[in-house]
């Protein structure tokens, strides 16, 4: 197994699913025989969009909070590209935050 990289992103309850599959669509979230693998809570995503933003939802100059699904998973790090660009297409903010984390393996401990 390759470098492996974790993969995070923050997403509208309603959109959830759409995201998900885009990821496994460009190949994140295998493990051995497993495909699809991720692991999602719920919290509040908080933003301030400036005037010349084109928000999503939310109101222009204002601290905003809204529901979202946070989503995990991973991929080999060659596959990061494909699927960083995946979450951004399928994603319906403006500016999704995207985290990559390199990971370590147990191999390297």
């Amino acid at each position: 197994m390759g470098e492996r990289v974790m993969i995070v992103v923050g997403v509208p309850p309603e959109h959830a699913e759409t995201v998900l599959g885009a990821i496994a669509d460009a190949g994140g979230g295998v493990v051995g025989e497993y495909t699809h693998c991720a692991f999602t809570s719920t919290g509040l995503g908080r933003f301030k969009p400036a005037e010349a933003a084109n928000p999503h939802v939310g109101e222009k100059g204002a601290i905003n909070s809204v529901p979202e699904v946070r989503i995990e998973t991973f991929c080999e790090r060659a596959r990061a590209r494909a699927v960083t660009a995946a979450i951004r297409q399928a994603h319906p903010y403006e500016e999704p935050v995207i985290y990559v984390l390199p990971l370590l393996s147990e191999h390297d401990l």
